[in-house]
């Protein structure tokens, strides 16, 4: 992904007359896929292709998604290479003007896509687009949050698990108050980003350092220091089943947990850098794997409110 573009006059897309392409990462998806690809339809008056970006899916629901629909393409990664990889590669080589990421256990509620279309034409310099998206009890994610950092994101560690609704885990989940369509200085989900092609090409894509989780945290910040907005449209909703690939019974795996925590430190040592920093580094290495072995021992925790995407391990 090479191309480099300054924000400029920019398309906006209209729901008749869609220029689409649906990047939905798989791996062994199972029914989920196909009750996606099913709300897909109803989402949206226009037309749309399809790319499945596979990590070595053993279900047999990706190949069975191609044989069902003309416009299901399926694209093998070669393995287990993270979300971000397969989602850059399902984006390779695109010439439309939108591209949607998704994960495959989300539902569309109907004309959702075409009212987060609609309000591309709101925002001209929007480079991503988030929905609004509901937990499986039907409650509003807080899926538009403000990038972590150090100050509130101890307190929320600390604090999240015992008193949810504690002020700083509030103010950086953006909980109170009604949702409103805004551009906000912070991270959309990833389990669902409408993002322009553009925009998503001239920052290079996601960083496939992240194997999972902090991908779109990462890639939304470096979307605004290029000059884009991240725009939040609670109008249009879906639903986010959450976990279908994560999961071992108790609660998000080990090897998630693990992926989730690993990702929390590269994003904050990345952005607490250099020799001074060295310390805080040291502190949060520490202070992430001690929570990380706590969240293993108590299921409750591990199991915790499932993240759609990215940071709510340790958040600003």
């Amino acid at each position: 992904m090479s191309e480099s573009h300054a924000p400029g006059d920019v398309e906006t897309a209209t729901p008749g007359d869609l220029d689409l392409r649906v990047v939905v990462v798989t791996y062994s998806p199972g029914e989920h896929l196909a009750t996606f690809l099913d709300s897909l339809v109803l989402a949206t008056a226009g037309s749309y292709q399809v790319v499945l970006a596979d990590n070595g899916s053993a279900d047999g629901s990706p190949d069975k998604a191609v044989a069902d629909h003309d416009n299901v393409t399926l694209l093998r990664t070669g393995g287990n290479v993270g979300y971000g990889a397969a989602a850059n590669v399902g984006a390779r080589g695109a010439t439309e003007t939108w591209l949607l990421v998704a994960n495959p256990d989300v539902i569309w509620d109907v004309g959702a896509l075409d009212e987060l279309l609609a309000a591309s034409a709101r925002w001209p310099r929007a480079a991503a687009l988030g929905p609004g998206i509901r937990t499986p009890t039907n409650e509003l994610y807080p899926s538009a949050r403000g990038f972590p950092s150090l100050g509130r994101g101890i307190a929320h560690a600390l604090l999240g698990w015992l008193w949810p609704s504690n002020p700083w885990t509030a103010s950086y989940r953006r909980e109170r108050g009604a949702a409103e369509e805004r551009a906000i200085e912070g991270w959309l989900s990833g389990s669902c980003l409408l993002l322009r092609r553009e925009a998503f090409v001239s920052v290079g894509g996601f960083d496939e350092s992240y194997f999972m989780y902090f991908e779109d945290t990462d890639l939304c910040e470096r979307l605004i220091r290029a000059g884009w907005q991240n725009v939040y449209v609670p109008s249009a909703q879906v639903t986010h089943e959450g976990g279908h690939a994560t999961e071992d019974g108790r609660g998000r795996s080990a090897v998630m947990l693990r992926a989730h925590h690993r990702s929390a430190y590269r994003y904050l040592a990345r952005k607490y850098a250099g020799p001074r920093w060295a310390p805080v580094r040291l502190v949060l290495a520490v202070g992430l794997l001690g929570r990380y072995v706590v969240a293993r021992l108590v299921p409750q925790i591990g199991a915790g409110a499932k993240p759609t995407r990215s940071a709510d391990v340790l958040p600003g």
